[in-house]
């Protein structure tokens, strides 16, 4: 399982010899690693203290404010770097950005049904 929960680091990783063989800019990379960096850091950060809450209300508006702000920071930093450099750094992290994303989303939502719950117990479906 903690193999499928980084996945993306593991892509993140693969990607840089990808860049490398197939010249891409470096810059795209490294931009796209410091992004993710962030938005993993943040998304830890934020899961740890909406499990920590009590009121429902609070961990709605802890995950959903993540989310939000995470996606308008990674946004604004890909902006920015693609107006302060060229068209291609900007354009490989954001393609770099987007394929971490689909990765880390798509095994979150595979592994969902398998996580353990605060009480030590697997999530039931509701019926």
């Amino acid at each position: 399982m903690t193999l499928l929960r980084n996945l993306d680091l593991l892509v993140l990783a693969l990607a840089l010899p990808v860049f490398v063989v197939a010249d891409l800019p470096l810059g795209g990379w490294v931009t796209a690693a410091v992004i993710w960096a962030m938005w993993r850091g943040i998304g830890a950060v934020t899961d740890r203290k909406a499990a920590e809450a009590d009121d429902p209300k609070k961990v709605v508006g802890i995950a959903t404010g993540s989310m939000i702000g995470r996606g308008w920071l990674m946004g604004l930093t890909l902006l920015g770097v693609g107006l302060a450099t060229n068209d291609d750094i900007g354009l490989s992290a954001a393609v770099m950005c987007v394929v971490l994303f689909t990765v880390s989303f798509t095994v979150r939502m595979l592994l969902r049904p398998f996580e353990v719950n605060g009480a030590g117990q697997s999530p039931t479906p509701s019926s």
